[in-house]
C-alpha cells in the first residue's frame, strides 16, 4: 500500500512553489506514494487543472483575513478523513497551519521554505512561537542554503535540524515549429547577441537594474538585444524606463508566456538581476539548455550558477558589475560556450527532478516506513 503525502500549500497558481510541487508530484514513484493536494486559498490555479487532468486529488479551502482558527479543524479533519501518512508544507504560513493541524493526529510534518521577502526581519511572535512549532515538525528543508540561514536567523529554527534540498525541474525542449515562429516575429541579426530574462514584473526582479546597465551595453558599442518575458504591476514603469532609456529598438518585451521555453532557447545569455531569490526555475532551465547565465548574489542564486564556470555572479543591485559582466560575455563567444557546456553539466548533475524526488522519497520512507491501515 502506498504512503499518502498531502501538499499544503497557498494555491497552484503559476509560480516556483507550485512548479516545485507539481515536479514533485509527476516525478516520484505512483506505486508508493500517493500523493495529493490541499490549497489554503482560492482559487487553484492553472498548475492545479493539469494535475487535476492526470488524477491528482486536489482541495482548497477559503482562508479568512488574518488568523483563521477554523483551518485547523479543517485540515485536521481532511488529514483524518483521507488516512494521510505525511502533511508536506509548503511556505511559512501554510506550515504554521498544517502543523497545528496535524497534531493529534498520526501524520508526520515536513515544512519546506521556498524563499524569503526581501529584506527579511523576524517578529518576537516568531520567537516564541516557531521554536514550540519545530517540536511538532518531523523534518524541514529548504531550498538553498541561503534560505537555510535565513530559517536559523529569522525564524529559530536550529540549522543541524534543516536539510537543503535543491529544487529539480524536468528539462523542456521547445518544439521546432514554435522556434522557427519565434525566430521570425523577433529576428536576430547573426552577430547580434540576445540577452534575455524570464520572470514576472515585479520590483524584486530588480529589471530596472537590468535595463540600466544594458544601456551600458550599447554604448559601449556591443551589437545586442534584450528580451524580457513576464508580465506584472511593474508593466507601464518598465516601458517607461526603456523609453526613458532610449532602447525601444533594442528590447523585445513579449508580455506573459505560458510556455516560454522556445523564447529562452533563442537567448545567447540568460539574465537574472533580482534583490532576492530562492531557487529561480527559469534558471534551472537556462541551465538545461546550456546557456551561460549572469546573475546576482541574492539568495540561492550563487549557490546555482558557479562564478567563472557556469557563468558570473556580480554584486547584487550593482548595474556597473552586471554591465561588465554582459559585455564580457558578448565580446567572448568560446567563453559564452565553455560556461553553456558546463551549465548544462552542472543542471544535470544537481538540478534534474530525479534528485530532488530520489531525496525527497527517502525522507518521506524514513518518517513513515509504513502506511496508516
Amino acid at each position: 500500500m502506498p504512503l499518502k503525502i498531502l501538499h499544503l500549500t497557498y494555491d497552484m497558481r503559476i509560480g516556483g512553489t507550485e512548479q516545485v510541487i507539481k515536479n514533485l508530484i509527476l516525478g516520484t514513484d505512483a506505486s508508493r506514494f500517493t500523493m495529493s493536494v490541499l490549497c489554503i486559498e482560492s482559487p487553484l490555479g492553472p498548475f492545479a487543472e493539469d494535475l487535476i487532468n492526470q488524477d491528482i486529488h486536489i482541495e482548497a479551502l477559503s482562508r479568512k483575513p488574518g488568523f483563521d482558527a477554523s483551518l485547523i479543524s479543517q485540515i485536521r479533519q481532511h488529514i483524518k478523513a483521507h488516512k494521510i501518512d505525511i502533511i508536506h508544507c509548503h511556505q511559512y504560513t501554510p506550515y504554521v497551519y498544517g502543523a497545528l493541524g496535524a497534531l493529534m493526529t498520526p501524520a508526520k510534518v515536513i515544512f519546506t521554505e521556498h524563499g524569503r521577502f526581501y529584506p527579511d526581519s523576524t517578529t518576537w511572535k516568531r520567537k516564541v512561537i516557531n521554536p514550540l512549532l519545530h517540536r511538532f515538525t518531523h523534518a524541514t528543508t529548504a531550498i538553498s542554503a541561503a534560505t537555510r540561514d535565513a530559517l536559523v536567523e529569522f525564524e529559530f529554527i536550529p540549522k543541524r535540524d534543516i536539510e537543503v534540498v535543491y529544487n529539480g525541474i524536468i528539462g523542456v525542449e521547445p518544439e521546432p515549429s514554435q522556434l522557427e515562429n519565434l525566430k521570425q516575429q523577433y529576428p536576430i541579426a547573426e552577430q547580434c547577441t540576445l540577452f534575455g530574462t524570464i520572470a514576472r514584473l515585479d520590483p524584486i526582479k530588480n529589471h530596472s537594474m537590468m535595463l540600466r546597465a544594458f544601456k551600458r551595453v550599447i554604448e559601449n558599442g556591443i551589437n545586442a538585444k534584450l528580451m524580457i518575458v513576464g508580465d506584472g504591476d511593474e508593466r507601464a514603469n518598465t516601458e517607461a524606463l526603456i523609453n526613458e532609456l532610449d532602447l525601444s529598438q533594442h528590447v523585445f518585451m513579449t508580455g506573459y508566456e505560458p510556455k516560454p521555453h522556445g523564447h529562452l532557447a533563442l537567448m545567447d545569455i540568460y539574465l537574472l538581476p533580482s534583490l532576492s531569490e530562492g531557487t529561480s526555475m527559469t534558471l534551472l532551465e537556462a541551465m538545461y539548455l546550456g546557456k551561460p547565465c549572469i546573475v546576482t548574489h541574492a539568495g540561492g542564486n550563487p549557490e546555482i550558477v558557479i562564478h567563472n564556470e557556469t557563468g558570473f555572479v556580480t554584486p547584487n543591485d550593482d548595474e556597473q558589475a552586471f554591465a561588465d559582466a554582459m559585455i564580457t560575455l558578448a565580446q567572448n563567444k568560446p567563453l559564452q560556450e565553455a560556461f553553456g557546456r558546463a551549465s548544462k553539466e552542472r543542471f544535470i548533475n544537481t538540478f534534474d527532478i530525479n534528485n530532488m524526488t530520489i531525496t525527497y522519497e527517502a525522507l518521506y520512507k524514513k518518517l513513515c516506513p509504513y502506511p496508516r491501515a
